[in-house]
């Protein structure tokens, strides 16, 4: 379905240009998750050495703007493009909340300030911060091409990150742990912001796998190629 939306809007200077909009602001949001990461767990300061806050502006400035143009478009357009339209708004909407989630991170850093060290659950949470930094490059890469393999990699790997990071966070709240009460409110509100950019992902790539109905729900067997 997304690969048809992506033809005929392609076409149209209008739409053509918030696709690149919503690419710019999937691309600014990876930066921001990067750079929040290496603030929380790598810094000894918390410092940011890109200003998030701004890129955050920036992204909410986009979303409005994509909003204005994707409404001055259908107002005109077939109706046929209803659903295109509709679906574009729910990825750059996805796109957003990442937005959110990453600055989320980067307040964690702030406050935190020393470097969050998971001590017996580093490797678990290394595994996590791969798989959803890898679910960025893979939906960037397959947001504009309409990649439906690369974007149903993110599909399929999520449902792992969702349980991983859910049984971490269990045992830290249950308190299953030998970590002092920062850090463990600190890591656990960590990995759940992780979950979740994750999840806004997992959504964006719905999207690409899925009719309409079923974005942001798991691919149904009848419905892959």
């Amino acid at each position: 379905m997304f690969d048809e939306f992506l033809k005929i809007w392609r076409k149209k200077s209008l739409t053509a240009e918030t696709v690149d909009q919503a690419l710019d602001m999937l691309t600014k949001t990876r930066e921001m998750f990067v750079e929040s990461m290496w603030s929380l767990r790598k810094s000894d300061t918390g410092e940011l050495r890109l200003d998030i806050y701004q890129h955050d502006k920036t992204i909410n400035k986009l979303v409005r703007d994509i909003r204005k143009k994707l409404m001055t478009h259908l107002m005109i357009s077939d109706k046929s493009e209803v659903i295109s339209g509709l679906t574009l708004a729910i990825v750059v909407n996805s796109i957003e909340r990442i937005g959110d989630y990453t600055k989320n991170i980067a307040d964690l850093a702030i406050l935190h300030k020393k470097t969050l060290h998971a001590a017996e659950f580093e490797e678990t949470v290394v595994s996590i911060e791969k798989r959803v930094k890898d679910f960025f490059d893979w939906t960037i890469k397959a947001f504009p091409e309409s990649d439906v393999e690369l974007a149903r990699q993110v599909v399929h790997q999520y449902k792992d990150v969702s349980r991983d990071t859910t049984i971490l966070i269990n045992t830290l709240v249950k308190g299953e742990c030998d970590f002092n009460i920062s850090d463990a409110v600190t890591l656990a509100l960590y990995v759940r912001f992780l979950k979740r950019v994750g999840a806004h992902l997992y959504n964006i790539c719905t999207s690409i796998v899925n009719p309409f109905h079923r974005i942001g729900f798991k691919e149904k067997n009848n419905e892959i190629n």
